[in-house]
């Protein structure tokens, strides 16, 4: 048996937002990031919308990029205080994400965070508050999904939390919100979306629900993400839905080990941090490689190239055009070719190559990887990595 989730109700399209003043409830916390919504002016739009649906509002601001568990606690102590009958979280996947684990440590404060690191953990929730999400950039689709990424700074660990009970009861996709974003921001969460889509067609637990989603997902992608990058309005607006219909699949047929590499490596470093969506499109041409070396993973991966209409007589050339269509989306995007070159290098080849074995073992155990149709040993994620960093190609 499988199981499908999406969220009770989905409003999309441009001025959706509106929808805020139809919530029925008497309190709601807007959960918020750095303050661009608020620069926009659409935090204003969205309390003067609460407000007339008859509900007090108060706002947490300043999540930041990647949140930490300190910044989840501090959240859910403020829900405990306020007592909100709705959590509403606006913004990129950073807010969101991290409402959604303030929502859990409101209801159950007693809950650990090392209890909800293990998949599929959380206690039921819906007690005291139901949860609106309303997304900004056009990538993570946490509006729509069972997950939330979380940071342990100490650590230096991203966690995937992952759970039904996360799934937000309503989402609000509104394009108009994700005009604001600047193009590198647009092209790192557009191919953090492309990742999510390729990775769910070809997991072990893909399904005829999910399939449908991921293709198409990935088509609209292909064809509209450059023109976002760019500036088009109207596939800024195509962008937004693509990604939705990404979290969509990937909620329900989950991810692979692009997500675990990326989740390990993106706060390991003392450099700087790997942006998740970047780190995504530099890991998936070489996942790639290492997952068709199985040939059902080759198969599913031909099956994109062809339903894109790419090149190739059989599986290996369908496969090879797939990577280089890709390669050639991140060239456009501006996005580099491994992590050696990433934001001008400030990750240290000393201190990636110490900490190799260690950010591969965590990587192996990352919740993403068993999802992954190809499992690899310690010694093939530690080649995988040392590949992502320094740009080789895939033999293995």
């Amino acid at each position: 048996m499988a199981r499908f989730t999406l969220p009770r109700d989905l409003y999309h399209g441009a001025g959706s937002l509106e929808e805020l003043k139809n919530l029925k409830g008497t309190k709601a916390i807007l959960v918020l990031g750095g303050g661009s919504m608020k620069r926009f002016g659409f935090v204003d739009r969205a309390v003067a919308y609460l407000k007339e649906a008859g509900m007090e509002v108060e706002l947490f601001e300043n999540v930041e990029p990647d949140p930490s568990v300190e910044t989840v606690m501090r959240g859910a102590e403020a829900m405990r205080k306020f007592q909100p009958d709705w959590i509403i979280s606006m913004g990129g996947g950073s807010p969101i994400d991290a409402a959604k684990a303030m929502w859990a440590f409101y209801e159950y404060p007693e809950t650990t965070f090392e209890q909800l690191i293990t998949p599929f953990n959380f206690p039921t929730l819906r007690q005291k508050a139901k949860f609106c999400a309303i997304p900004s950039t056009s990538g993570t689709a946490t509006e729509v999904t069972a997950f939330s990424v979380i940071t342990d700074y100490q650590k230096g660990i991203k966690y995937p939390l992952a759970d039904f009970n996360i799934t937000p009861d309503v989402a609000i996709v509104d394009p108009d919100l994700a005009e604001t974003m600047p193009a590198k921001l647009t092209a790192h969460t557009g191919m953090d979306a492309m990742t999510h889509s390729i990775e769910a067609y070809v997991s072990t637990l893909n399904c005829d629900y999910t399939d449908p989603l991921a293709l198409h997902s990935i088509k609209m992608i292909r064809e509209y993400l450059e023109k976002s990058y760019h500036g088009d309005k109207d596939a800024r607006g195509k962008m937004h839905n693509a990604q939705c219909l990404a979290g969509m699949a990937f909620s329900n047929a989950l991810l692979g080990i692009v997500h675990s590499m990326a989740h390990k490596t993106g706060a390991a470093y003392s450099g700087g941090h790997i942006i998740h969506g970047c780190a995504n499109a530099m890991y998936l041409p070489k996942v790639i490689q290492y997952n068709a070396k199985v040939p059902a993973a080759a198969a599913r991966y031909a099956e994109i190239a062809r339903f894109l209409g790419l090149a190739g007589s059989n599986d290996q050339e369908l496969v090879a055009s797939l990577v280089t269509m890709l390669k050639e989306m991140n060239a456009a995007l501006g996005i580099p070719t491994c992590i050696k070159d990433y934001e001008g290098g400030i990750i240290d080849e000393k201190e990636f190559n110490e900490k190799l074995h260690d950010v591969a073992a965590l990587a192996i155990g990352d919740a993403c990887t068993g999802s992954n149709p190809r499992v690899p040993t310690q010694e093939e994620m530690e080649k995988l990595l040392l590949a992502c960093y320094y740009g080789k190609e895939i033999d293995f």
